[in-house]
């Protein structure tokens, strides 16, 4: 008798990078399937995955994932290698963001790219300027990603080289001023109304009663929540800085109810398996959400936080008490949701109103 054929496939589901194990239906093999760790039923794709990780990888006998970094230092002359690893060690000493890391190791790295053999540290300051010229001119790059390759690059020569003011005379693109997309409380009531899923619901209805970021929706531990004193604890959010929010009075009853069936550990949400959960699950749930409520705006889960200030400002909340609870650091942030509030435009008369 033929052995069974089975195939694998690299793929992303609900949110994540998955591998399928696809076969043709063969009881012996979906016993065998069924013993993985962590393998799942996809009713949508018909098949079995499990999470894509270099374990699985290797016992399926598939490629493993490039390592974070090396597609990088491929192209880069051996002798501006140790610039970049120096960049990457004074990142993780001061203690940046993963994603803070992984933004000026890459943008500092196509500057290495191009500089081939010369090194890094000969560069002088006009030299860096034209580089960002040539950025600007000919690479047409958007105003966030130079500002992000200036940054990288002062970096290196400020924080790691220690030298000081040299890009004092490099001037900065202008960013776009772009404005907060909002959901209209209706809508945010009908997004509400088709998810019954609890564990769903339950994070959707924090995410915009609180104004939380959806990395700080998935941190959100047990033991933060504060029944007692009505309170949420939010650890070391963005600027790795502590706040507390409010928790909404008329969600409580839908906490305990959703501890009770579901039990998590120690995350708040936790995976099917007791992991926490990723923010791509998080960002696909507000996407089902927003699909089965067919509202057709283009627009992630921090809609939700910036229709969460939005509402709070329509309601008369003090802008500052909005910047505390936000936790932005600068109220010129805050301040932005006052040219998206429908109310406040609204209180302006035309002319042609004021006219007898």
């Amino acid at each position: 008798m033929n052995k069974p054929k089975v195939t694998y496939k690299l793929s992303e589901h609900r949110g994540e990078k998955v591998i399928f194990i696809v076969f043709e239906k063969n009881a012996e093999l979906i016993e065998r399937v069924k013993k993985l760790v962590g393998v799942r039923w996809s009713q949508t794709q018909k098949a079995w995955y499990v999470r894509d990780t270099p374990q699985y990888r290797q016992k399926f006998g598939l490629q493993p994932p490039k390592p974070i970094g090396k597609e990088a230092l491929r192209h880069i002359c051996p002798v501006n290698v140790p610039a970049l690893e120096k960049l990457v060690e004074t990142l993780q000493l001061k203690r940046y963001s993963e994603n803070t890391l992984k933004t000026y190791r890459n943008e500092f790295a196509q500057l290495l790219q191009l500089l081939k053999d010369k090194h890094i540290d000969s560069l002088t300051p006009d030299q860096l300027r034209g580089y960002f010229l040539y950025c600007a001119n000919k690479l047409k790059l958007s105003e966030n990603t130079l500002h992000s390759r200036i940054n990288a690059v002062k970096f290196y020569f400020e924080q790691v080289l220690k030298r000081e003011r040299m890009f004092y005379e490099i001037p900065r693109p202008k960013k776009p001023s772009i404005l907060p997309k909002t959901i209209s409380v209706r809508d945010i009531k009908k997004l509400f109304a088709v998810t019954t899923n609890l564990k769903h619901n339950t994070m959707l209805k924090l995410c915009y009663g609180m104004g939380l970021r959806v990395s700080e929706i998935v941190n959100l531990k047990i033991t933060d929540i504060d029944s007692g004193n009505m309170q949420v604890f939010i650890e070391r959010a963005k600027g790795k800085k502590d706040r507390y929010v409010n928790l909404p009075q008329n969600i409580l009853e839908q906490l305990r109810e959703y501890y009770k069936q579901y039990k998590p550990k120690k995350w708040l949400f936790e995976g099917q398996h007791g992991e926490q959960y990723s923010i791509r699950s998080a960002q696909q749930v507000f996407k089902d959400a927003m699909r089965k409520a067919n509202i057709n705006k283009v627009v992630g889960i921090h809609g939700l936080r910036h229709s969460f200030a939005t509402h709070l400002l329509e309601n008369g909340t003090d802008v500052r008490f909005i910047q505390e609870l936000l936790g932005h650091q600068n109220i010129s942030t805050t301040l932005r949701y006052t040219q998206v509030s429908e109310k406040s435009i609204k209180k302006i008369k035309s002319p042609l109103d004021m006219m007898d």
